[in-house]
């Protein structure tokens, strides 16, 4: 089994996780939707089961997806099989579980200790395995506190590690010289690097963790041209404006392109294009751990065969370095 370390921790984990921010269902801010649309929760709980028949231990949640939902799915899955898997959630964004309303940021010592309280609640666990703080932009003066909350969190048994989901190398530096940070989650894929925040990664022995590793479904090839997602999905028509990959409830064409020149590499000597996008992260440095969201068994059995095939070569890096002129 393709395996890697979650940073200095020490955990053996599978080299790619699950991201679980789509099976927690429909998610608003307002008439702007965070979620992936209407979820059935029997086929996410099959298709972790499956995820788990194939070799995933590592699974990357947040308490805000899907209102709480999705904690409380994986919670039902795992029954029996908690000491089995490593859990990831993560805190900082409030929310109302009965409208499913996301209710703003929150980063007070109170606030968090509570989330975390609640977290344990709807998973079903006495311990978290890795908490990250999921806040991007938050002050790095002020994150000095969070991190600090983090390390006692772990003296009283309730974490084990703890990380933050930042796109900003001088926030990820804050959390970096935590004694039990061991993971910085960060936006990142063969289209769009984030050579910085690996850099650090690699500097500290931190797990980088690469949310969007197949560009929210860009790289999956099902969406061309024309194609239109639902008015509930995060990517639909109302999408909110830090979205790129679509624009309009459609693929955005200037990614569509970027996907156009590196296609046939990407699918060399595999089956699949997601395949091919995830073995692209694998190769990037040997602390990065893909977490591709699903809703399916299909999905699910597609992104984890490409562990069976494993990295890319260097010369397929560089060819596709040189298709993106980067």
């Amino acid at each position: 089994m393709f395996t890697r370390k979650l940073g200095r921790s020490g955990l053996e984990i599978s080299a790619m996780g699950m991201g679980c921010w789509a099976i927690g269902g429909p998610l608003w801010n307002g008439d702007e939707p965070l979620g992936w649309g209407q979820v059935d929760d029997q086929e996410s709980i099959q298709a972790i089961h499956r995820a788990l028949d194939l070799g995933i231990t590592f699974f990357d949640t947040a308490d805000v997806y899907g209102a709480g939902h999705s904690e409380q799915v994986l919670a039902k899955a795992f029954t029996g099989k908690r000491h089995d898997v490593i859990i990831a959630t993560k805190f900082g964004n409030s929310f109302d579980p009965t409208t499913r309303q996301v209710q703003g940021p929150k980063s007070s010592p109170d606030y968090i200790r509570g989330a975390c309280e609640n977290s344990l609640r709807r998973l079903k666990t006495d311990y978290i395995d890795l908490y990250q703080f999921h806040l991007n932009d938050y002050d790095p003066v002020q994150a000095v506190e969070i991190r600090e909350l983090m390390e006692l969190f772990i003296k009283e048994g309730k974490i084990r590690c703890y990380g933050w989901s930042t796109d900003f190398p001088d926030r990820a530096k804050v959390f970096a010289e935590g004694e039990h940070c061991v993971a910085i989650q960060h936006q990142m894929n063969v289209l769009e690097d984030s050579a910085e925040i690996v850099a650090i990664c690699e500097a500290s022995n931190l797990a980088s963790i690469n949310r969007g590793p197949l560009a929210m479904g860009l790289l999956t090839g099902k969406y061309k041209q024309g194609s239109n997602l639902a008015a509930d999905d995060v990517r639909g028509d109302n999408s909110p404006d830090w979205l790129q990959y679509f624009k309009d409830g459609q693929p955005n064409p200037i990614w569509l392109d970027k996907l156009s020149a590196i296609r046939e590499i990407l699918m060399l000597e595999r089956h699949s294009l997601p395949q091919g996008a995830l073995a692209w992260l694998w190769e990037r440095s040997e602390q990065t751990i893909p977490i591709p969201g699903f809703r399916t068994v299909a999905q699910v059995e597609e992104n984890c065969a490409a562990m069976n095939f494993g990295p890319l070569t260097e010369d397929q890096m560089g060819e596709i370095d040189d298709l993106l002129e980067r």
